[in-house]
This record gives C-alpha cells, sequence and structure tokens, in this order.
C-alpha cells in the first residue's frame, strides 16, 4: 500500500488549539481540520469549539458517531473522506480515526497547563458507558464494548473498537472505554462515544496554571 503518510498544518497557537491533517493512499483520501477560523476551510477540527460540524465519511453511522463525540467534546470538525467502500469499510475506518488522533495530537500542541485526566459515565436508555482518558503520550486503548450485531448500519460492529484504538495511538493518549451493561448495540456505540468525549474534554481543560506539566517526570512527550 502506498502511503504519503498524514501531513500537517499547524493554524493555531497555544490560545488556539487547532490543526489540519490529511491523509492519501491508494485506498482513501482524508482531510481533518481543527480550526476555529473561518468555516468555508476544507477540512476544520478546533479543541476549543462549540460542536459545529460537517462531515462526510461515507458511512452513515460514522457519521453520527463523529457528530456525537464532537459535539459533546465541543469539538469543531469538518471532515471529508474517499474511501473504497465498495471493498468494504475496514480503509476508511482505521485512516479517519488515524488522522483525527493525528489533528488531535497537533491540535493539543505542549502538553502542559492542561488536566492531562479525565473520565465520564454516558447512558443511552438502557446502556451505560465509562471511558477513562490520561493525556500520556503513552499511546494505549483498551475497548470493550461487547457489540452482538456484525453491522450498525455500515458500519461494521468490529470496527468500532478499532476506531478507538487507531485514534489513541496516533493521538498519543491512553483510552479505556467500556460498555458496561446495555441491551441494543447503537445505544451501546453511541454511550461509548459520548463517554470518550466527555472524558476527553475533562482531560484537555485548562487549568489556568499556563507552564504547568501535570506529570512527576516534568516532561510529557
Amino acid at each position: 500500500m502506498a502511503d504519503s503518510g498524514p501531513k500537517r498544518a499547524k493554524v493555531g497557537s497555544q490560545n488556539k488549539r487547532c490543526s489540519v491533517v490529511s491523509r492519501k493512499t491508494k485506498e482513501t483520501d482524508i482531510k481533518h481540520t481543527l480550526v476555529d477560523y473561518d468555516p468555508t476551510v476544507q477540512v476544520e477540527l478546533n479543541l476549543d469549539g462549540s460542536g459545529k460540524l460537517e462531515i462526510s465519511t461515507g458511512i452513515g453511522f460514522l457519521d453520527h458517531m463523529l457528530s456525537a463525540l464532537c459535539k459533546h467534546a465541543s469539538f469543531d470538525l469538518k471532515l471529508t473522506c474517499k474511501g473504497d467502500l465498495e471493498i468494504d469499510d475496514h480503509h476508511s475506518v482505521e485512516d479517519i480515526a488515524l488522522t483525527f488522533g493525528s489533528a488531535f495530537d497537533d491540535a493539543l500542541g505542549e502538553r502542559k497547563g492542561i488536566a492531562r485526566f479525565g473520565h465520564a459515565y454516558a447512558p443511552l436508555d438502557e446502556a451505560l458507558s465509562r471511558a477513562v482518558v490520561d493525556i500520556s503520550s503513552r499511546p494505549y486503548c483498551v475497548a470493550s464494548l461487547g457489540l452482538k450485531r456484525e453491522k450498525l448500519g455500515a458500519l461494521s460492529c468490529e470496527m468500532i473498537p478499532h476506531f478507538f484504538e487507531s485514534f489513541a495511538l496516533e493521538a498519543r493518549i491512553t483510552l479505556h472505554v467500556e460498555c458496561l451493561y446495555s441491551k441494543n448495540d447503537h445505544h451501546c456505540a453511541e454511550s461509548a462515544f459520548k463517554a470518550t468525549a466527555v472524558a476527553l474534554r475533562h482531560a484537555i481543560s485548562r487549568t489556568g496554571r499556563v507552564d504547568d506539566i501535570p506529570s512527576t517526570k516534568g516532561v510529557l512527550a
């Protein structure tokens, strides 16, 4: 597989936590931006936004999950993907997660002056999910959802944990997300994305101690 790798363009500062990232392979052409400027920019993601969204992945249920995540994390996101969905959804979902994680990492910038840790519970009717985040710079993910269906819409259920794993890898975070109980796979997945959103929002929140690195090692890199 030919892969040009992620292309990054810094568009922000410490006060504007935003990033532009694109990734192109023979399988996908994805562009992400976390930004807080003119929404006519092709792809945008801003960590300090208000949930402004323009998402087109070609996979309706993934659009729904990304919308829920960014809304409840208060991210502004514009994301487009042209993938090889005539084969299946694997390449698109994986590359979307990787580039979204890269954009998150770039937008966050220096890992100082933030809470670092975040956790949240999110219910959706009978389903309850928990997410715990550490902005550790040590990528690791445990995603335990217990999904039973083969697909939710056009999204393979096996790709949902893989999305979280790929995102955590490129975002350089530790993420534990678990659906504690559920009877409905849609509710299970959506509550997991919402819990992750709120945990991320808390973890990246500014503490007011601008130069403080939240580590006894004195570095998060």
